[in-house]
């Protein structure tokens, strides 16, 4: 395995990465990020400077190698060493960053089958290049299967019920409705028209918020000809783990789904169900190793023997379903 820095271009932006190189590959994958500030290897970037290193690109990237799979994963947009303004990026700005990535492995993989392998936001860029026929397969990792608004919402509950008991006793004082609050606040971004705006003080990317929103992953899902992996953790707050089975109806190619225990959105141990109040205690355990089993037994069963342009097109006859 050899690691390396590189470079390529979209929309007028330095896009910064590294790739890593299997020995005697059967398959390249690009690796797409998540939401936030996440920069190659899935760390963000918190208020106040603050680090969350979630590792999950990275960790993928890791398992891949070792089942003969280079990988390439880069810094988003405004992020880490990659050029750009983060804040008036939008979702479609990042679905040319993943295919201009995209289009830099082709160059560099030399006919090998490409793969895209996402985690959260990313899963729908991986669903998007996958619908348009331009990767061989694609792995969802929490991927949603229902408009963004929605899963927004159903996040919210999730996590507002979630809270400790001290915060919800100061939310009763003060008389703060979480929910009614960001229903406010979505109702005010979906209303602007600037790329960041200020909300309480604070800058928020408008744009993408407004691109999200909107956002429907069902057409993209629907149009998959090509193999899917789908697994979210069975303690995920962040998107309904029940969307795996949505994301197998929907699909064309051949599924293979899986709900994992009682992992989180970070693909963590989460038995408490803590969700997001857990993450910075969470991220000092690896990523879940039977996540990354899943992923490099489902690309060598359908690539491993069949390295070279030729496996692009081979498609298994098996639709395997997990649930």
């Amino acid at each position: 395995m050899r690691s390396e820095e590189v470079s390529f271009y979209s929309g007028g932006c330095t896009i910064a990465g590294t790739f890593t190189e299997a020995a005697d590959p059967v398959a390249a994958a690009l690796l797409i990020t998540g939401s936030g500030r996440t920069d190659r290897n899935s760390d963000a970037r918190l208020p106040g400077g603050r680090t969350l290193r979630i590792g999950v690109d990275k960790a993928i990237a890791g398992a891949l190698a070792g089942a003969r799979v280079s990988a390439l994963r880069y810094d988003k947009r405004g992020v880490g060493a990659s050029g750009g303004d983060y804040l008036r990026a939008g979702m479609d700005d990042r679905r040319a960053d993943a295919r201009a990535a995209l289009g830099w492995l082709a160059a560099r993989a030399g006919g090998l089958p490409l793969l895209a392998a996402g985690h959260s936001e990313g899963a729908w860029h991986a669903a998007e290049l996958a619908a348009d026929g331009a990767v061989a397969g694609a792995v969802l990792l929490g991927a949603g299967a229902r408009p963004a608004e929605e899963i927004l919402s159903w996040q919210t509950e999730m996590i507002t019920a979630r809270l400790p008991a001290a915060a919800k006793m100061i939310l009763r004082i003060t008389r703060t409705d979480v929910i009614r609050s960001q229903r406010k606040r979505v109702a005010r971004i979906k209303a602007s028209q600037a790329d960041v705006i200020r909300i309480q003080g604070i800058r928020f990317n408008a744009r993408w918020w407004r691109d999200f929103l909107a956002y429907d992953p069902r057409p993209a899902l629907a149009r998959i000809k090509v193999p899917v992996l789908a697994i979210t953790g069975g303690q995920d707050v962040q998107v309904p783990p029940e969307d795996v089975a949505a994301i197998g109806r929907l699909v064309r190619g051949p599924f293979e789904g899986h709900v994992t225990g009682d992992l989180s959105h970070l693909l963590r141990p989460d038995p408490a169900s803590a969700g997001p109040r857990a993450y910075r205690r969470a991220v000092r355990q690896p990523v879940d190793a039977e996540v990354l089993g899943l992923i490099t037994s489902w690309i060598t069963r359908h690539w491993a023997g069949s390295p070279g342009p030729a496996a692009q097109s081979r498609q298994p006859p098996d639709r395997a379903d997990h649930l």
